[in-house]
């Protein structure tokens, strides 16, 4: 996965205006925990139809995870 550290003009748009007008922050913070649980459980308990990204599942839950930090910072509160 690539950390190069830059957005374009257009998707920093998008994700401003998606922020602003669509969902708080905050919200989508909690989707996504919400999201990665449930695939985590899934992943678990092997259901077949998860079985295509187990070898990617470690990054993605990553990922989401940082995400979800920027948009309201919970696990690393004291």
């Amino acid at each position: 996965m690539s950390t190069k550290n830059t957005l374009s003009k257009e998707a920093e748009t998008r994700l401003i205006d998606f922020f602003n007008h669509i969902i708080d922050p905050e919200d989508m913070a909690k989707i996504l925990r919400q999201v990665n649980c449930i695939l985590a459980l899934g992943v678990t308990r092997q259901h077949e139809t998860l079985q295509i990204g187990l070898l990617n599942f470690e990054d993605n839950y990553y990922w989401l995870n940082e995400l979800a930090e920027i948009l309201n910072p919970y696990l690393s509160e004291e």
